[in-house]
């Protein structure tokens, strides 16, 4: 079966994202040969998840309001509303509003300062 091993984030303004996402959960960023790519360490090696990467916007940012036109990654957090409020104070803004995953979790989507849609999930089996 084919997995997902790597995401990359496009960024019309590099250090601005790598800022925002280094702020809000800690993720490391390291340039990466010549070109304009960083790779993203996102947690420590043998734990669940995956890396990825940041790279320079080839074009226009999404227009507020935009479909998605591409994969929406969902990043687990411990307190989903703490990290919704450190979001919007580091310039994100709310794209869908917490909600219950029934069984799951709670779920909301941000949207970072470049126009990349993000979701947000803690984990709870009692959410309903």
């Amino acid at each position: 079966m084919a997995r997902v091993v790597h995401f990359e984030i496009h960024a019309a303004a590099p250090q601005k994202l790598i800022d925002f996402y280094t702020a809000l959960f800690g993720w490391s960023f390291q340039k990466y040969g010549p070109m304009d790519y960083w790779v993203i360490v996102t947690g420590p090696e043998g734990t669940p998840g995956i890396n990825g990467g940041l790279v320079q916007r080839r074009g226009a940012s999404p227009a507020p309001g935009a479909t998605v036109s591409a994969y929406v990654c969902t990043v687990q957090v411990d307190a989903l509303d703490e990290t919704m409020a450190r979001s919007l104070t580091l310039g994100a803004v709310i794209a869908l509003p917490r909600m219950p995953i029934p069984g799951v979790g709670w779920l909301a989507y941000i949207i970072d300062p470049d126009g990349n849609i993000l979701g947000l999930m803690q984990p709870d089996e009692k959410a309903a």
